[in-house]
């Protein structure tokens, strides 16, 4: 359910810069992002899922640094997002 959920919002964003985007079914919960043939997120390797919006700025700095993503934009394109600590105020 997260799989497709997090393609609808993909394509949702990226409706003109995405030309697809593809669930493969697999075995022992495997979920990695994947542009081309770069990895943007693995689960395993990152020990858990992304929050949809730094996915979305990784989708957004390889395929339209320049974009932005509205609210979903909590820094500039090239800088790091805030960390939780200094979003809290």
């Amino acid at each position: 359910m997260r799989a497709a959920w997090t393609a609808q919002e993909l394509l949702t964003t990226f409706t003109t810069d995405l030309g697809e985007v593809a669930l493969v079914p697999g075995v022992g919960g495997v979920f990695e992002v994947r542009l081309g043939d770069e990895t943007l997120w693995s689960r395993k390797a990152e020990s858990g899922f992304p929050e949809l919006a730094h996915l979305k700025r990784l989708v957004r700095d390889r395929i339209a640094p320049g974009r932005s993503l509205g609210h979903s934009d909590g820094h500039k394109p090239g800088e790091s997002a805030p960390s939780l600590a200094e979003s809290d105020g």
